[in-house]
């Protein structure tokens, strides 16, 4: 067998240096670009060891630890213990993520049944049919984006969902529950009575309507004719001015609840200088809130039920 230990190497290198830059990114550490080439270089260094010395400590499981370490202080420098195992799991993570992804990709396309001689099955699963360098080369680097990809939107979803809570909003004497979330970018307040607005959608604000009555607002609203407002909702209706994204001037209708309840950690935050923005759609496809918190009504609650 006829091993081209240059093509070896430099194919691992290539691979341990997109591995580091994937750790990296995962891991949100900032490190210079050399640093990456000089840890891909010290990592890519096991294949003519394990060549030439493949009775050496260091191609024990044991001793592979201990040059990953080496691999992450090369690439990451040293502080401490904890960030240096954190660096290595996301590493090794990385590492059998990809390697996983790469022989499920293989194991799909491959056909494990063929056809040999006049009609004869034969099943060709095991370990006898190599991925090939071609696969290597052109699925590696579409693993590494899928997985740096979902792990990025993992993360967004992470905070996006850290910053849910339960809300319950008391209208007309009736009380309905559901998920809002605490945007930080939302400062829309009235600028005459300079109260906070929260935006909540229509799947959730229907529950206080009838079929009839959201009809005649949402129509009221498209044409801004207020006598189609409906006759019970005219004293709980407020029409609240606001500049758009394009700096166009619009109106946005709002609802006066008796009082908006947040329930946050382990507090029932309970606010009654509030208004409900009415939005004529849905917050988010998923469905995952339905209420658009002002991150404002968190603290005037928070002191009012000090």
């Amino acid at each position: 067998m006829i091993i081209y230990l240059d093509a070896v190497w430099m194919l691992n290198f290539l691979l341990d240096a997109m591995l580091l830059l994937l750790t990296q990114a995962l891991c949100r550490e900032v490190t210079k670009k050399w640093r990456i080439v000089f840890g891909a270089f010290i990592a890519s260094l096991l294949v003519p060891i394990t060549v030439y010395f493949p009775d050496s400590f260091i191609v024990g499981v044991f001793g592979k630890a201990l040059y990953s370490i080496g691999i992450i202080w090369s690439t990451f420098g040293v502080r401490n213990l904890y960030r240096t195992l954190k660096l290595l799991f996301v590493f090794y993570f990385s590492t059998f993520s990809i390697g996983g992804g790469l022989l499920a990709v293989h194991y799909v396309i491959q056909n494990p049944i063929s056809i040999s001689g006049s009609s004869v099955l034969t099943f060709n699963a095991g370990y006898g049919d190599p991925v090939s360098w071609v696969f290597v080369v052109i699925g590696f680097p579409i693993i590494w984006w899928f997985t740096k990809n979902r792990m990025d939107k993992h993360a967004t979803e992470k905070i996006r969902y850290e910053q849910l809570c339960m809300v319950a909003i008391q209208l007309n004497n009736q009380t309905f529950t559901t998920k809002g979330y605490i945007d930080s970018g939302n400062q829309l307040t009235d600028p005459i009575t300079k109260k906070p607005v929260v935006i909540c959608d229509e799947s959730f604000l229907r529950n206080w309507f009838s079929e009839t009555e959201w009809i005649l607002l949402k129509s009221s609203y498209e044409s801004l004719d207020f006598e189609q407002l409906p006759k019970k909702w005219e004293r709980f209706i407020q029409i609240v001015p606001y500049q758009g994204v394009k700096g166009k001037s619009e109106f946005l209708f709002t609802l006066r609840p008796e009082r908006l309840m947040v329930y946050h950690g382990e507090q029932k935050l309970v606010a009654t200088n509030v208004l409900i923005g009415i939005q004529f759609a849905e917050l988010v496809r998923d469905g995952s809130y339905h209420c658009l918190l002002q991150p404002q009504i968190i603290k005037l609650a928070a002191i009012s039920t000090a």
